[in-house]
């Protein structure tokens, strides 16, 4: 009457950290926030992404993971000042998080949470607790190496003894933050459940990705004008854009904003769509 998950991600998340130059505070909060984000992308049933956002009025103003069902990852952290290890509220001040989920077909659901409580594990569980009223318990822990994350929930429906879950809870409870992160997910479950009857599932590999592109800028552009484009060319000397996922560098000159729009005139000649 319990199922769980579990994740480590090493290569994925290094690929995050090396593209920003993140205080150890705000990178570990970015490797929790992006742990949380793949073990919810394994729960709730969605196809598109699922983005974790937590927003505040505190020195970490803004902070975003982002998953797919492709298991794809992104993330990226905005701080105005020093934040020091301690509560969300040291971080973060007074704010929220939301969870939202987005399909292709552009339907979106939200569900937002104060920021109450000492750890962002504690905020995932007050969001089920107040979305989908189901018993749930998280884990996690993040260093510049490995974000990590364990995930225990209660089936509705299921008969399951009250007494399973407290005790599954307990032995999960006995979880250090330094083998959540060092230890192989396959040897932590055997150590923590292995009294347990495991049904355990072939594991699922996760990527960094990031979906910025030229040719998005260059639909932006578009949507802006002719005019509009040229103008901040003449003002600034030429258009710059910067992705804060993965540090990617766009630059349009005189000429790139010209020949964008001679583009643009010639892909709406008659009978083209786009």
């Amino acid at each position: 009457g319990i199922r769980g998950e579990i994740v480590s991600l090493a290569a994925s998340w290094q690929a995050v950290v090396e593209r920003h130059d993140y205080p150890p505070v705000v990178r570990d909060y970015l490797g929790q926030a992006l742990a949380a984000t793949v073990l919810l992308s394994g729960t709730i049933k969605y196809r598109g992404s699922l983005i974790l956002q937590l927003q505040g009025d505190g020195p970490l103003r803004t902070l975003v993971a982002q998953a797919t069902d492709r298991r794809t990852i992104r993330g990226m952290a905005r701080a105005t000042g020093d934040v020091e290890a301690g509560d969300l509220k040291s971080a973060f001040g007074t704010g929220h998080m939301a969870l939202t989920a987005e399909s292709p077909g552009g339907e979106r659901y939200q569900g937002i949470v104060a920021l109450e409580g000492d750890r962002l594990a504690q905020l995932v569980e007050t969001y089920f607790s107040q979305s989908e009223q189901l018993p749930t318990r998280v884990w996690l822990a993040a260093d510049g190496q490995v974000a990590a994350g364990l995930f225990l929930q209660r089936l509705p429906g299921e008969q399951g003894d009250d007494e399973d879950w407290r005790r599954v809870c307990i032995l999960a409870d006995t979880l250090e933050c330094e083998e959540l992160l060092r230890v192989s997910p396959l040897e932590l479950l055997r150590r923590l459940f292995h009294e347990e009857d495991l049904r355990i599932y072939d594991p699922e590999p996760v990527a960094f990705r990031c979906s910025c592109s030229r040719e998005r800028i260059v639909d932006v552009l578009r949507s802006m004008g002719h005019a509009e484009a040229e103008a901040i060319v003449a003002e600034q000397g030429a258009i710059e854009a910067d992705c804060e996922f993965c540090n990617a560098h766009y630059h349009f000159d005189a000429v790139d904003v010209a020949a964008l729009f001679a583009e643009g005139a010639l892909s709406e000649g008659p009978g083209l769509r786009h």
